[in-house]
C-alpha cells in the first residue's frame, strides 16, 4: 500500500536530532521526499544516509541551515521546490532552550533575544515562505496531490500552563508560537494551507535530559505526568504525521498536544506505567 505522505515533499527544521530525526525518518517511511534542515550538517548528513538506505525510493537531502537568519529559511525553501518541484509540509520544528534561561530577574537580555530569534522569528519566516511555496502547488490527482499545504510549528504544554521551574524566555516564545499560528490559520484557510502547532509534553530527549541533569529534577516533573513516563520523539513524529497527511484535513488552528495527559491532569494515578513506549526508528 502507498504510504500517507506518497508523492509528498517535507521540509523539517532541528531534522538531525530527537523530534526532528524520528519525524525524518518517519516521513520518509510513509513515502515523503525530504528536506533535512539543522544547524549540524554531519548530524542531518546522517540521517540522509540511513534515509537512503532503509527507504531508497525516497529522495533525502541534507543542508546547513540557521533557522535565525531570514534569508537561510528562504534559501532552504527554495531548495525543496527546486529538488522536489514542490513543497507539501513544512514542520518548523527548529528551537533551542537555553540552561541560562531563567525568571524575569535573571535571565539576560541577551539569551531573550537569543531565545526569539530562533524560536519565533524562525517559525515566522518557516511559515512565510512555506506559503509562498504552497501557493504554487498543483493538483495531481492521480498521485494523490492538491493544491495548498500543511505547516506544523512545534509550541510546548508550557504555553498552556505555568511551571515554578522558570524558563522564561522559552515558555513566552512558544506561547508566541500558538498565536502566530492560530492566526496564519485563519489568514490562509481557503487557500488550503493549513497551520497547526504541535505541542509535545516533557520528552525523553538530548535537549530535556541535558536540561534535566539531575535526580531531582526529574523527578519533580515525573510526579505530574499521568502515564508515569516521559514521552518518547517518536511519539511526537507520529503525531506531526496525522497533522502532515491528508487525515488532517479539516483540522487547522489546532493546538495539537501530545503529552500524556499532562495539560488535562490534576491529581496523577498511582503504579507502575503498564504499556512501554513505543520504539525508536533511529
Amino acid at each position: 500500500m502507498p504510504g500517507r505522505l506518497q508523492n509528498k515533499s517535507a521540509l523539517i527544521t532541528g531534522a538531525g536530532s530527537g523530534i526532528g530525526l524520528e519525524t525524518s525518518l518517519l516521513f520518509a517511511s510513509e513515502g515523503a521526499n525530504v528536506l533535512l534542515v539543522d544547524i549540524n550538517i554531519k548530524a542531518v548528513e546522517s540521517v540522509a544516509a540511513l534515509i537512503a538506505t532503509r527507504y531508497p525510493n525516497v529522495k533525502a537531502i541534507a543542508i546547513k541551515t540557521d533557522v535565525g537568519v531570514e534569508n537561510e529559511i528562504k534559501d532552504a525553501v527554495d531548495l525543496a521546490v527546486k529538488e522536489f518541484g514542490r513543497l507539501d509540509i513544512m514542520f518548523n520544528n527548529a528551537g533551542i532552550m537555553h540552561p541560562a534561561d531563567d525568571n524575569a530577574l535573571n535571565t539576560e537580555e541577551k539569551i531573550w533575544d537569543l531565545t526569539m530569534q530562533i524560536n519565533v522569528k524562525g517559525v515566522w519566516w518557516g511559515c512565510k515562505y512555506a506559503i509562498l511555496a504552497m501557493r504554487e502547488n498543483k493538483a495531481d490527482p492521480e498521485k494523490g496531490l492538491t493544491q495548498g499545504g500543511s505547516i506544523i510549528n512545534t509550541a510546548s504544554f508550557v504555553a498552556i500552563m505555568g511551571a515554578a521551574t522558570p524558563q522564561l524566555a522559552y515558555t513566552a516564545s512558544k506561547g508566541a508560537v500558538l498565536a502566530l499560528t492560530r492566526e496564519l490559520a485563519m489568514v490562509h484557510a481557503r487557500e488550503g494551507i493549513r497551520f497547526n502547532s504541535i505541542c509535545p509534553g516533557p520528552l525523553k530527549t538530548p535537549l530535556l535530559m541535558d536540561f534535566l541533569n539531575t535526580a531531582e529534577k526529574r523527578d519533580r516533573r515525573l510526579v505530574h505526568l499521568p502515564m508515569g513516563r516521559f514521552g518518547e520523539a517518536i511519539e511526537i513524529a507520529k503525531g506531526a504525521l496525522f497533522l502532515a497527511s491528508s487525515d488532517s484535513s479539516y483540522i487547522t488552528g489546532t493546538d495539537f498536544k501530545v503529552d500524556g495527559g499532562l495539560t488535562s491532569c490534576y491529581v496523577t494515578p498511582l503504579g507502575e506505567p503498564l504499556l512501554s513506549p513505543p520504539s525508536s526508528l533511529a
